[in-house]
């Protein structure tokens, strides 16, 4: 029989399709509870709710960020969870714990004109230029995450359709439309593609480096950061700004919700409902900017 550690890792490998730098971040945080009641000589399935409550006192005393220590505590939820699907424990010990409140903290927008400058400030001369031009348009104009957009196959580009068909966390598939701006600029980047010798297994990735090889999520961090310095945006851009910023845009004008969801891949209605915090903050500068009311030259006349 597993040791009960191997079988939880099993599991999520296995049985939940999680990805690996999510495996390896639910047993860091499970690694930090077993220290803790090692020290206490309790085991993981002897844990009470009083041992598990005393462990999270005590990575708060540490100073651990709320955010963080929602996220541990989600983690041991988890295997919790797991022992009692697998008739490890009668009694849940988690189902009594609550999460720290932690503030809602709402993600990095770029406007559609720190975007264009963005852009702009591609040199197209450079043999890297159309390449970058392409990942900008498709990163905004279908709001892909940066493993998703690195992992894009010719084969599923469906150019005359304008679709593509992406693979998101835990190997799930999906449907995600390509703007004419983005298939345009695919098409130009195809053209440059060509003319690389290309690594063997790497045939069929669309974004590739100078040496025909897949490019990684560091590259795309470091393009997109340079861009954000030369386009003299200020905000702390990353990749995942542009997921946040095609969300954002599509909600402020009159795009569904559930479709917003399908589009990001979401699991749960949950997480895109933080664009709709985003949506409101956006309708109250709105009226900042344009009510009469609060023009402060209204009666000047």
């Amino acid at each position: 029989m597993l040791p009960i550690l191997d079988e939880y890792h099993l599991f999520l490998k296995l049985e939940k399709s999680l990805s690996a730098n999510t495996i390896e971040a639910y047993e860091s945080d499970l690694s930090k509870l077993n220290a803790y009641l090692t020290d206490a000589h309790v085991s993981l399935t002897d844990a009470s709710t009083e041992h598990l409550r005393d462990f999270i006192i005590e990575i708060s005393s540490l100073g651990i960020h709320p955010r963080s220590q929602a996220r541990i505590l989600s983690s041991i939820k988890s295997f919790y969870h797991f022992l009692i699907y697998k008739d490890k424990l009668e009694h849940d010990p988690t189902e009594l714990l609550e999460s720290p409140k932690i503030g809602l903290r709402l993600p990095v927008v770029l406007s559609v004109a720190e975007i264009d400058a963005m852009v702009q400030a591609i040199d197209l001369s450079k043999p890297e230029g159309q390449r970058n031009k392409a990942i900008l348009e498709v990163l905004y104009g279908s709001g892909l995450r940066v493993s998703e957009l690195i992992g894009l196959e010719l084969s599923k580009i469906y150019m005359e359709e304008g679709y593509m068909l992406v693979e998101g966390k835990g190997s799930k598939q999906r449907l995600v439309p390509l703007s004419p701006q983005a298939v345009k600029q695919i098409e130009l980047w195809k053209m440059d593609r060509n003319a690389l010798t290309i690594h063997r297994g790497h045939e069929d990735i669309l974004f590739l480096n100078r040496r025909g090889a897949q490019l990684t999520r560091a590259m795309i961090f470091t393009i997109v950061k340079e861009l954000a310095m030369m386009a003299g945006v200020k905000k702390n851009v990353s990749p995942h700004t542009f997921r946040h910023s095609f969300a954002t845009h599509l909600l402020e004008n009159g795009a569904n919700l559930r479709a917003i969801q399908q589009l990001l891949g979401h699991e749960s209605i949950t997480t895109t409902e933080l664009y709709t915090h985003i949506d409101v903050h956006f309708l109250r500068q709105t009226i900042m900017d344009c009510h009469p009311m609060n023009k402060p030259k209204r009666y000047a006349k």
